[in-house]
């Protein structure tokens, strides 16, 4: 599996050629696209997030968005501005890091893992 660092980064092109920045919902699901377009299969593709915002300089996301990014990438629902155009149920998402997310009550892993688990 490939768990992509979805921070730290700035900004990027998605797989429509689009410029997208980190910390939205857009970035994850644009990028994410490009693997998945390039021949990654969904059971290879991950989200790598920060648990926290003390985790990373920069692009950190609500595990809400992290569920929502997923829920788009796998129904097309609940997406922002970019819309995939195939639907992929992904592998997952991780979190840097898991000690990161005890730090912060493990909301990433209370709120992303279940939600992983009610898709398709």
């Amino acid at each position: 599996i490939v768990n992509t660092q979805y921070y730290n980064s700035g900004t990027m092109n998605g797989c429509d050629g689009n410029v997208y920045a980190e910390g939205t919902e857009n970035f994850l699901t644009a990028l994410a696209c490009i693997q998945l377009q390039g021949g990654l299969r969904p059971d290879q593709v991950g989200l790598g997030m920060p648990a926290s915002t003390s985790a990373a300089g920069g692009g950190y996301v609500s595990p809400s968005v992290v569920n929502a990014a997923l829920d788009c990438l796998a129904t097309g629902s609940n997406c922002g501005s970019f819309v995939p155009p195939s639907h992929w149920s992904i592998r997952g998402a991780m979190d840097w890091s898991i000690n990161w997310d005890a730090s912060n009550s493990y909301n990433f892993a209370n709120t992303v893992g279940p939600h992983l688990s009610s898709l398709p």
